[in-house]
């Protein structure tokens, strides 16, 4: 048995400053070697330590007002891009976010390229069985636009005898083409948003019809028009991940839940969207679990936000 440790050397006499301290000699040989081991892999340089600031990598449609644009003097600004940089500071590492077109969002995903993706993605059955989502941070909704004098939209029987205008090859134009008949409306198409919204400014169209945030960003930017009445849909945007990332889906529904927990989200909303969310909004309210509750891959387990 060693009763008494050894001197380190390198060739030449240790330095005394770097001898091993009084107090483990005379340790038996098995307690000496498993404190020379802590020692070691202490003064380990950090580059051979698991590298816990690894960018996270990212993707938006960087052309998705006011989840995603470009801003004045290089890079992006949104809902979005807020969002994302506030779960890699609460997760402590950097982000990387790349400005692409939607449809290479998924892909890209699925080939290691993104860790999530970062563009509001609406959750669908369909998407729940091919990816794995965090809970909903944004319900999405249509959203009635109109000028600010006008009598507010308070049901869709309010819109008979008027003319929506709506984008393009949108949501929103195939719901306007499925109930014009139904409520007596007529419908123009727009090649972009913009332009259905200022068709609501300048008098062709009575009201804009679009997404909730979009409609309520559009509202925010231009006092003269004002949201109305918003047709629900029970559907959320969520983040999704690969189906086999559990791990990075609940360490960011964590970060979301705190978010929601500590009002971070509120104000994002607030601030973007210039509303407050509604207090059952997915906005301001939590899953039990990790996950969106009913969609698949929904971890039921019950869930304390650690934050």
């Amino acid at each position: 048995m060693i009763t008494s440790p050894p001197r380190i050397t390198t060739g030449r006499s240790w330095p005394r400053s770097r001898m091993v301290p009084r107090s483990w000699v005379g340790l038996p040989a098995g307690r000496f070697a498993r404190l020379i081991g802590i020692a070691l892999l202490a003064a380990a340089p950090l580059a051979a330590q698991p590298q816990s600031r690894t960018p996270i990598k990212t993707g938006v449609d960087a052309t998705f007002a006011p989840h995603a644009m470009p801003k004045l003097g290089g890079g992006l600004e949104g809902f979005n891009i807020d969002l994302g940089n506030e779960i890699a500071r609460r997760l402590g590492r950097p982000i990387e976010i790349e400005g692409t077109q939607f449809s290479g969002l998924v892909p890209g995903l699925n080939a290691g390229k993104y860790d999530f993706i970062l563009a509001p993605t609406t959750l669908t059955a369909e998407r729940a069985k091919a990816m794995l989502f965090t809970e909903g941070y944004l319900d999405t909704d249509y959203l009635f636009v109109q000028k600010k004098a006008a009598k507010p939209i308070e049901s869709l029987e309010d819109t008979k005898g008027l003319t929506i205008s709506v984008n393009k090859g949108s949501a929103y134009e195939s719901w306007a083409k499925a109930n014009a008949g139904k409520y007596g409306f007529k419908y123009d198409i727009y090649d972009t948003n913009a332009d259905a919204v200022q068709a609501v400014i300048s008098g062709r169209a009575d009201a804009n019809l679009a997404g909730n945030t979009v409609s309520q960003w559009a509202a925010k930017q231009n006092n003269q028009v004002k949201t109305s009445y918003r047709i629900k849909t029970g559907l959320v945007w969520a983040i999704p991940f690969r189906n086999d990332d559990v791990a990075g889906r609940n360490q960011v529904s964590m970060a979301i839940k705190c978010m929601k927990s500590d009002g971070t989200l509120a104000r994002l909303h607030e601030n973007w969207f210039g509303e407050k969310p509604a207090a059952d909004s997915s906005t301001a309210t939590l899953a039990p679990g990790h996950g969106h509750p009913g969609a698949n891959g929904y971890d039921a387990t019950p869930v304390t936000p650690k934050c």
